[in-house]
C-alpha cells in the first residue's frame, strides 16, 4: 500500500481510501464490519464518512473498534449554525466511538465559511480544534468556485471534490491548485457514482495525480478486492490507455 501526505496536514494516508457513506448497503452489521476490516488488513488507513449518513458512521465506528488508534477517520457536517455544528460533532464522535475526529469537513456549503463570519461556523470548528475534538479542518464541495476559494483562503487543509475521468480535462486545474497551495486533495466519486464500470481505467487515470487520494465506495468484498488488486498492480498509463479514456469520455459526453 502506498501512503501520501495529505497536503500540509500531518496526516499520512493510504493512497487508496475507503469511502464509508454507502456502508449500510454492504449487508448487515457483520458484513459491514468484515468489509472495513478487510480494507484495514490490506493497509488502508483512511476512512471517510458523513454525518448525513448516521447509520454509516455507526457501522464504521463499530468496525474500527479496537484499531481506532491505527487509522485516520474523516467525517462531514452540513451544519449552517454554531448550534448545528456542535450537535453534529457530538453525534459523530459518539457514533464513531472516538474522542477525536482526524479530519472534520464542511459539506457542500452555499458560501465558503471563513473566520469571523457572522454565522460563526468556521470559528466553532476552530474552537473544537482547540478543545481536541477535531485535528484538521477540510471542506467537501461540488462547486468549482467554492473549491477554488477554499484552497486559496489558506483556511482549509483538505479539499474533497468530484474527480474522475469522465469530467472535462479542465477539472484537473483544481487538483493542480491544491498541489500549488499544499492542500490535500480527496477525489470524490472516483467511479462517477457507479456509472463507470471499468475499475482499472478509473484507477489508472487517478493514479496519474500523485496528490490525489480517491475515496472508493466499495460495497462488497469483491469490489474492494478489485480495487486492492490495482493498488498492487497499477495499470500502465500509456497512449493506448489514454485512447481508452478518450473513448469513454466520448461515449458518455
Amino acid at each position: 500500500m502506498e501512503y501520501v501526505a495529505l497536503g500540509r496536514s500531518d496526516l499520512l494516508v493510504s493512497r487508496t481510501a475507503f469511502g464509508a457513506e454507502g456502508l449500510h448497503q454492504a449487508g448487515g452489521d457483520d458484513d459491514a464490519a468484515s468489509l472495513v476490516r478487510a480494507a484495514y488488513d490490506a493497509g488502508i488507513n483512511f476512512f471517510d464518512t458523513a454525518h448525513s449518513k448516521p447509520e454509516c458512521e455507526k457501522l464504521l465506528g463499530h468496525a474500527l473498534y479496537g484499531v481506532r488508534q491505527n487509522v485516520i477517520v474523516a467525517t462531514k457536517t452540513s451544519a449552517v449554525t454554531v448550534s448545528e455544528v456542535h450537535r453534529d460533532l457530538e453525534e459523530s464522535l459518539a457514533a464513531l466511538q472516538t474522542d477525536v475526529i482526524d479530519l472534520y469537513q464542511i459539506e457542500n456549503p452555499k458560501a465558503l465559511p471563513l473566520p469571523k463570519d457572522a454565522d460563526g461556523v468556521y470559528d466553532e470548528l476552530l474552537d473544537a480544534k482547540r478543545q481536541g475534538k477535531i485535528r484538521h479542518i477540510g471542506i467537501a464541495t461540488e462547486s468549482m468556485e467554492i473549491a477554488q476559494q477554499a484552497v486559496e483562503s489558506g483556511c482549509y487543509e483538505t479539499l474533497q471534490f468530484p474527480f474522475h475521468m469522465l469530467l472535462p480535462e479542465e477539472t484537473d486545474s483544481i487538483v493542480k491548485l491544491c498541489e500549488q497551495y499544499d492542500v490535500g486533495f480527496i477525489a470524490m466519486r472516483p467511479l462517477c457514482g457507479g456509472l463507470l464500470m471499468n475499475i482499472p481505467l478509473a484507477f489508472g487515470f487517478l493514479r496519474q495525480y500523485e496528490n490525489a487520494v480517491p475515496v472508493w465506495g466499495a460495497k462488497t468484498l469483491d469490489e474492494l478486492q478489485q480495487i486492492l488488486f490495482f493498488e498492487v498492480h497499477p495499470p500502465i498509463v500509456d497512449e493506448h490507455f489514454m485512447d481508452d479514456v478518450r473513448r469513454q469520455r466520448s461515449f458518455f459526453s
